[in-house]
């Protein structure tokens, strides 16, 4: 089958479509998916890097997100048929350890990722446990794969991290760093349909413009706006209730100075670095939360694919690329220009 590959840590350059064997054939409870649609995410970016844990050989497929039409199904298989449109879930479980058991599945202690630590999407076919897939659901105007492809990683994780974790409620105040990113167009869409107010940041006042038309109540240009002095005047010096931050160092501290008196803070990455610091009495004095999260479990995602059904949820595609200019794509988020998923066509 073609498939793009990582043939060596180290950058995109190393990215190579080619041709690799076929994905297994689906053992009991596993699924063979052919796939139509891939997206990327900042982590796939990591990756490439070398990313510290990532314990596969090469080469490697990559990709976490996908979505395309059943090929083949193993014994015991009942969530869906050979021919049924489906996406994927990329966070794999053993299904068999005690965070299983109590249905925190992103909490395995051997969790891993499509594309991470096992063969990705950007392949023509991929072999997942049936507990990772879920029909596209019915759409007008129809939801195609592009947009599945689009959907699983980046909303399931703002899901986790606004409704699970920080418990964003009606009314309350959300600042969301970095719009334009997957994660953080889905926190937008959340916050406001979970009826709260919403502060999107970026350094472009395009995607700053387009954060309004998505329902951003407010919006700050953090490379010309002091962001916490203007969440301090907005606000009347009271800070907001939740800061969703994936960038890490760069706005760390920032975010703490957004924060209310018993504020959370809910952070899913560091794509700025991960290495920041905290003075010890500010956190206790101002009942702060400081909340991490990472992807979702099996009722979230049921809840975010139902939610996608009745409309509420749809991704922002950036731009589609063909399987041929992978590396194009990869370069397209290295640069941050997107707004919304860069997704590859298979």
């Amino acid at each position: 089958m073609r498939a793009c590959v990582l043939t060596a840590p180290g950058g995109i350059d190393h990215l190579r479509v080619s041709e690799v064997p076929d994905a297994p054939a689906p053992a009991a409870g596993e699924v063979r998916i052919a796939i139509r649609a891939a997206a990327l995410n900042h982590l796939d970016l990591w990756v490439t890097a070398g990313l510290r844990g990532a314990d596969h050989s090469f080469p490697h497929i990559v990709g976490a997100d996908g979505a395309g039409v059943v090929e083949s199904i193993g014994p015991g298989v009942t969530a869906v048929r050979v021919g049924d449109r489906v996406m994927i879930n990329p966070g794999i479980s053993d299904y068999l350890c005690e965070f299983c058991r109590a249905g925190e599945h992103s909490l395995c202690v051997n969790y891993r990722l499509l594309g991470e630590h096992l063969h990705g999407t950007v392949a023509e076919l991929v072999t997942v446990p049936q507990q990772n897939v879920a029909r596209i659901p019915v759409l007008l105007p129809v939801l195609g794969f592009t947009e599945a492809a689009a959907f699983s990683l980046v909303t399931l994780t703002a899901w986790r991290m606004l409704v699970t974790r920080a418990q964003l409620m009606k009314d309350e105040m959300a600042l969301i760093w970095g719009i334009g990113g997957g994660v953080s167009l889905a926190a937008l869409r959340i916050a406001k349909l979970l009826g709260a107010q919403a502060i999107a940041t970026s350094s472009s006042d395009a995607k700053l413009a387009a954060a309004k038309g998505l329902g951003a109540d407010l919006t700050f240009n953090h490379r010309t706006q002091e962001v916490a002095k203007e969440v301090r005047v907005l606000t009347n010096k009271r800070g907001v209730d939740v800061v969703v931050d994936s960038v890490g160092a760069a706005t760390w501290d920032h975010s703490l100075r957004c924060l209310r008196r018993g504020g959370r803070l809910v952070s899913c990455g560091a794509t700025s670095g991960p290495q920041v610091a905290l003075d010890i009495r500010r956190l206790f004095w101002h009942h702060w939360s400081i909340l991490g999260s990472t992807m979702g479990n099996a009722a979230e995602y049921a809840e975010i694919v139902r939610r996608l059904g009745q409309g509420e949820l749809r991704p922002t595609i950036d731009r589609v690329f063909p399987i041929a200019q992978t590396r194009d794509a990869y370069a397209r988020l290295e640069k941050g220009e997107q707004l919304g998923k860069v997704v590859i066509e298979i």
